[in-house]
């Protein structure tokens, strides 16, 4: 049998947990009838039945399998949990909460609650691609929106208009916080669920992605007293993390830092931090001017938006104050090209910014599975690679072929000729990055790929950019 002839339906998975799979060696099956079974390599199936009976609180069919078999359907559809909840929690009738603590053991950033006509569903979000992980009946699916949205401190009546609540969990482990988001359907209500760790321990600028160099050219533009540290990439690229990071070490007895998120994402301990609610005005200009009276040397703007935002922004660091903030756009570079494009002088960007900074994340490849292979599906790549890593797939990274994530970054300092370029808007810079050897997001993509660190596939966008 192939690998694929071991794919189990959502439905069947969500009748057992991966740690009664593991633990009893046994799969919920369909038969040939079209009846549900459950399968085992256990010789005693009559203790098993007993065993599972008690635990599932309902009679099951169980029948023999070959152990090879019984492998397969455990790797090919179960991921281990990191540690084990209590039984009392697994098996109680609290189906919200089990989902919630298996994606935070399991590393999933993100839970969506989807509904459409016929089925309604949850997926969690594991190293940046969701994944279905349960199905839930047309009935019980309002009574967890209901929930959650009680939870979130939500209005469970208003079902036409977006809302947004956060959640606090608390364990004998850890103590976290969850953002929550509902989006009105055509086929009923959606919630997302943003899981935010309070634990920032680990939050580190070292352990970032940064190489040696570039780490030494980023941290030597944040400790200048003033002037912005602009950091650019799309939606789920780590910005946010790389900011906190920077805040952490920034953060000192002697500083004041201020910052406006969208939204607080981790608490940092000596850090004011203002929570965004533009429904009353409390948006990113107005607070940053308010900001600038509160005698502060270090100020973080969730995001540039708009050319309000962008000109508060140079004002204070015009004014004495270090800015840090992120702004969407493609490149390093690009940054500058945007905040032209807002309508910010150039000859302003040129006196503020200290450096300029691209991220995104990649996959990297499960090192219990990847598998090298000669270049040969990427003709336009042969010229700079001879062979490469390609995802597989297996237990340790549940068939996925990946395993963790790691930021790759574009860097460039606000230089002498940086500085000029800007002034005289000079959009093409590549020669100077060549020159100054300042690695792109493509070259260190590349890297990673010839290091066997990710796949052609996972970084082909940024390669052929």
């Amino acid at each position: 049998m192939k690998k694929k002839d071991f794919d189990l339906p959502t439905d069947l998975l969500q009748l057992i947990s991966s740690e009664l799979a593991y633990e009893y060696r046994v799969i919920p099956v369909e038969n040939k009838n079209g009846n549900v079974v459950f399968v085992t390599d256990t010789y005693d199936v009559e203790s098993l039945k007993n065993e599972l009976r008690i635990i599932l609180g309902r009679d099951l069919e169980i029948e023999k399998e070959l152990t090879v078999n019984i492998d397969n359907y455990l790797q090919t559809n179960y991921r281990k949990r990191e540690r084990n909840i209590s039984l009392a929690l697994q098996y109680s009738d609290d189906f919200l909460l089990n989902i919630i603590h298996e994606a935070k053991e399991i590393g999933s950033s993100d839970i969506h609650f989807e509904s459409f006509e016929k089925q309604k569903r949850v997926r969690f979000r594991i190293d940046g691609k969701l994944i279905e992980k349960y199905v839930v009946t047309i009935s019980e699916y309002p009574k967890i929106i209901n929930r959650l949205k009680i939870m979130a401190g939500m209005d469970i009546s208003e079902k036409r208009l977006p809302q947004d609540g956060r959640i606090n969990l608390a364990t004998e482990q850890e103590d976290f916080d969850i953002r929550v988001s509902s989006l009105p359907t055509l086929q009923g209500e959606k919630l997302v669920l943003r899981i935010l760790s309070k634990n920032n321990v680990d939050i580190q600028l070292s352990k970032l992605g940064f190489s040696e160099l570039e780490l030494s050219a980023y941290q030597k533009a944040v400790k200048k007293p003033n002037g912005i540290i602009l950091i650019s990439g799309p939606t789920g690229s780590g910005k946010t993390t790389t900011l906190y990071a920077t805040l952490k070490e920034l953060n000192k007895e002697d500083t004041n830092i201020l910052t406006i998120e969208d939204p607080v994402e981790y608490t940092l301990e000596g850090v004011n931090q203002v929570q965004l609610k533009e429904d009353i005005g409390l948006d990113f200009a107005s607070t940053l001017r308010t900001f600038l009276r509160q005698d502060p040397d270090i100020i973080m703007v969730g995001e540039i938006r708009d050319v309000a935002t962008a000109n508060m922004a140079i004002r204070a660091a015009l004014t004495g104050h270090l800015v840090l903030s992120t702004i969407h756009t493609n490149s390093a570079w690009g940054t500058v090209s945007r905040l032209i494009d807002m309508g910010v002088p150039s000859f302003l960007i040129a006196s503020t910014l200290n450096v300029s900074v691209a991220q995104r994340l990649v996959r990297k490849l499960c090192n219990s599975c990847k598998k090298e292979e000669p270049v040969t599906n990427y003709t336009e790549l042969q010229n700079v690679l001879n062979k490469h890593f390609i995802a597989v797939g297996c237990e340790k990274c549940y068939h996925t072929g990946y395993k963790g994530r790691k930021a790759i970054y574009e860097i460039i300092p606000a230089s002498k000729e940086v500085v000029s370029a800007i002034k005289k808007e000079e959009l093409e810079i590549d020669t100077y990055l060549t020159k100054s050897k300042i690695k792109t997001l493509k070259d260190n993509a590349l890297s990673l790929v010839k290091e066997g660190i990710t796949s052609v596939d996972e970084v082909y966008s940024i390669l052929i950019s």
